[in-house]
């Protein structure tokens, strides 16, 4: 039963707010009697086993009918005779179940966290604004209505938000405005830019490091600059097939003749850092076999995005159909159409492209008004937005955000979060072009083959994405597709001169050109954030690119035949640490056994037994990982400690090939605080005696075995501030460069698997629930199947199954 222990939660939750006298962060009490009201205050939200959730309802901005069919896991089967209609009730239904998630993160992207939190978030909301979230949402929606039914089903969609607004009462309110004192507030078109730009911003926001490197710049050379942060890894194997032959390029860069001069040999220390950046390893797996792999004969495609994991889920499962289409997956809440899933004839997934799409401009502006800046020879004039952020029980904060022809004036003398320069740097990103990326997933939804497939997601602007594709025909295929700047060789890795337009972006790779493969004879597909091509593509593509996961996958890929869905299943939960394999061995040939200390030689004797994999239970996995992670500080930091303000670590692979290619003479395991030369065998034992000091502390706290040692946990969207709504101590392992992606708080948001023969068979699960209630069975029920790597058939449903005994509850939706 969940009443009981949400009552118990909420209490508890509710009694520390109280105590604290801070609802998240904020310095005003709640009305408590009003929140504690038996009539409206949070015991309506304990929601009955056996809640019915049948109902007849009725809106006049509907034309026809509609069937909502809820299985016995609360995914609705939807069923419209208009497509206007389908996303009225797609809207519709992810207010009811998700208002508080759209709402809360869609007030982020703008900059309004404060509005909720308090003063705690400003810093988050300035940094929003400064990074033009609003300028960037408000570009994509004017070419988002522009197209008459482009238009007309975003309205479709954000009138049912609001018709479910518009119906709820004080009493049904969620549960988190009551505890935040709040209220929803009406949906608008302008919001569900806002939901696709927060979600760009968290995957192609933080894929490049220009701020970072132009610092390293200063104590690195520039052979040692291309060392440490290569642009081609020797272990690379790239989503297109290696030998892939590509045309010429459509556009050719040219590079500033002062570029050497002025750029590539200029030393100078930023001074600013973004405090707010996704984490590095958003990103994914998926892959696609060919019939000629599997035992069917069919195609199996297989999905799972790696995203911040939360409570509610960022997924919500949906199946929509009318007469002319039937779709099937997960949407994300704030925005219409299935992003990820199948349909009558195709299925599609999505990894993230990893590829820098933004890049940084110093602005010389001609006095302190910065109404003016110069470029090419002449004072441009600025546009200047005064930004009201309103705070929580606090006067509003103002700023001012100096707009250039790149972009936003994002740090300058006031405004450099906290570190002390006057530089003015503008940002450019590609996610202030216009466009509608929501045109990708509607067409993905209705298309029926390869070239529909193709067609639609040349829509995608940003972020872009790796599409794998499969079709009930038998073909496979990939596609990276964003919008890319057409850069020339080293453009954009460090900040750029913004008065002269020869360090502008020259024009866009043409679409046609972007990384893809179709039916290769090998018989399999794979992206797992790793760089699309080998060196002979003819476009410099810099990015945060990730080797370990796609080696693995490929690995397994290569070796299988007879493949089944189950089989894909298993391989998506696979825990095989590829990186440990290649290093331990290293590690174990070199480190001085007779150095180590007592704890040390006790943690090493079990390493030696590890089977490389990431279980749960492994205490390999957490020895390695402290161990390199040691050896990471000692071989970097004493380097990067001469940056005052933050520089990029080289990336583990890097490090692992350096040490692997040249493990005697890296100049790098010296180090530059000590007197003395150190060897690699000398660091070794160094970083493995330090690791041992911290592993005997949570050996202690029987904390040594993977999960305990990182404790996998599902937080709330509130994180902290509402620990008793969050799922902690799950027993899975897993880690960044695993198939299995799982770190603390971070992993697979999704899994699919659809085999596409006559009949789809497909499986899927998410860490999470249907309902963003926390006092609902469906608030988190798909947790624990999820983490025992179990899967949920997917039942797609037909019209004529309305009497089966799968469906539980029915709405019934018209005019």
């Amino acid at each position: 039963m969940r009443i009981v222990p949400f009552i118990v939660s909420t209490i508890v939750t509710v009694g520390l707010v109280w105590a604290l006298n801070k609802p998240w962060g904020e310095k005003v009490p709640m009305p408590l009697g009003k929140f504690l009201s038996p009539q409206h205050g949070f015991w309506q939200n304990a929601e009955d086993v056996n809640h019915n959730f049948s109902a007849n309802l009725k809106f006049p901005d509907l034309k026809g009918k509609v069937d909502v069919y809820f299985d016995d896991r609360l995914v609705p089967h939807v069923f419209a005779s208009e497509e206007e209609d389908l996303y009225f009730v797609q809207g519709y239904l992810h207010a009811k179940f998700r208002l508080f998630q759209m709402d809360l993160q869609t007030k982020v992207a703008e900059g309004r966290a404060s509005e909720i939190a308090g003063e705690k978030a400003i810093p988050m909301d300035r940094e929003s604004r400064r990074g033009g979230m609003r300028h960037a949402a408000e570009n994509a929606l004017l070419e988002m209505e522009k197209e008459p039914e482009a238009k007309a089903y975003y309205s479709a969609y954000t009138k049912g938000i609001n018709a479910y607004i518009n119906s709820l009462k004080e009493s049904e309110i969620p549960v988190e405005y009551k505890i935040l004192n709040f209220k929803p507030e009406p949906w608008t078109n302008l919001r569900t830019a806002l939901l696709l730009k927060m979600m760009a911003k968290m995957l192609a926001w933080g894929t490049e490091s220009d701020l970072a490197a132009t610092n390293a710049r200063n104590i690195f050379t520039d052979a040692q600059m291309k060392a440490l942060y290569p642009e081609v890894h020797d272990s690379l194997l790239p989503i297109v097939p290696k030998g892939t032959a590509f045309d010429k390029p459509g556009i050719v860069p040219v590079k500033p003749a002062v570029a050497d001069s002025v750029y590539f040999k200029a030393q100078q220390t930023i001074a600013a850092n973004e405090h707010f950046k996704p984490d590095i390893d958003n990103g994914s797996n998926n892959w696609v076999v060919a019939g000629s792999k599997t035992q069917s004969g069919a195609p199996i495609l297989a999905n799972d995005p790696h995203l911040e994991l939360s409570l509610p889920s960022i997924w919500y499962e949906m199946q929509l159909s009318t007469p002319q289409h039937n779709v099937y997956g997960v949407t994300l809440p704030g925005s219409p159409f299935i992003i990820i899933g199948f349909n009558d004839s195709i299925a599609w997934g999505v990894t993230n492209a990893q590829r820098d799409v933004k890049d940084f401009y110093e602005i010389t502006f001609k006095d302190g008004q910065k109404k003016e800046y110069l470029y090419n020879g002449e004072w441009k004039p600025t546009r200047q937005v005064i930004e009201e952020i309103k705070v929580k029980g606090k006067p509003s904060v103002y700023d001012t955000v100096i707009y250039t022809h790149y972009g936003p004036v994002m740090f300058d003398k006031s405004y450099t979060n906290g570190l002390t320069n006057d530089r003015n740097l503008a940002v450019r990103w590609v996610g202030y072009e216009p466009g509608n990326d929501g045109k990708a997933f509607h067409q993905l939804n209705h298309a029926e083959n390869y070239n529909q497939y193709v067609l639609a997601i040349s829509n995608m602007i940003c972020p872009a994405q790796n599409f794998v594709f499969a079709s009930k025909t038998g073909d496979i295929a990939i596609w990276q597709q964003g919008l890319f700047p057409a850069r020339w060789e080293g453009q954009g890795l460090y900040t750029m001169p913004g008065t002269d337009s020869s360090f502008e972006w020259q024009g866009f790779i043409p679409k046609n050109e972007s990384p893809h493969a179709l039916n290769p004879a090998r018989g399999f597909l794979e992206s797992a954030n790793q760089r699309p091509v080998d060196g002979t593509y003819p476009y410099f593509i810099p990015g945060s690119y990730m080797t370990p996961r796609g080696i693995a996958i490929e690995h397994y890929l290569n070796t299988m035949s007879g493949i089944t869905p189950q089989d894909m299943m298993a391989l998506q939960n696979n825990y095989f640490n590829v990186t440990a394999q290649d290093i331990v061995p290293l590690f174990l040939k070199y480190v001085d056994e007779s150095r180590l200390n007592a704890s040390a030689k006790k943690y090493l004797d079990e390493l030696k037994g590890w089977d490389y994999f990431a279980t749960a239970t492994s205490k390999g996995q957490t020895i390695y990982q402290t161990w390199f992670d040691s050896l990471k500080v000692a071989l970097w930091y004493d380097e990067l400690d001469q940056i005052k303000v933050a520089a990029p670590v080289p990336d583990e692979q890097t490090t692992i090939e350096l040490l692997i290619r040249d493990s005697t003479a890296l100049s790098y395991i010296d180090n530059i605080n000590t007197p003395e030369k150190e060897t690699l065998a000398d660091i070794l034992v160094s970083s493995l005696n330090k690791a041992a000091d911290n592993l005997s502390v949570k050996d202690k706290e029987g904390k040594l075995e993977w999960a305990a040692f990182k404790n996998p946990t599902v937080y709330h969207l509130l994180r902290t501030a509402l620990m008793p709504f969050a799922r902690t101590g799950l027993k899975v392992g897993g880690a960044n460069n695993i198939i299995n992606a799982i770190k603390h708080s971070h992993g697979p948001s999704w899994r699919m698997v659809a085999q596409m023969g006559a009949q789809t068979e497909a499986y899927g699960v998410y860490p999470g629930g249907q309902s963003g209630n926390p006092g609902s069975r469906f608030y988190d029920n798909f947790i624990d199947t999820w983490a025992k790597g179990e899967y949920y058939t997917l039942w797609v449903m037909k019209a004529a199954e309305a009497g089966d005994k799968k469906v539980k509850w029915t709405m019934n939706f018209s005019k």
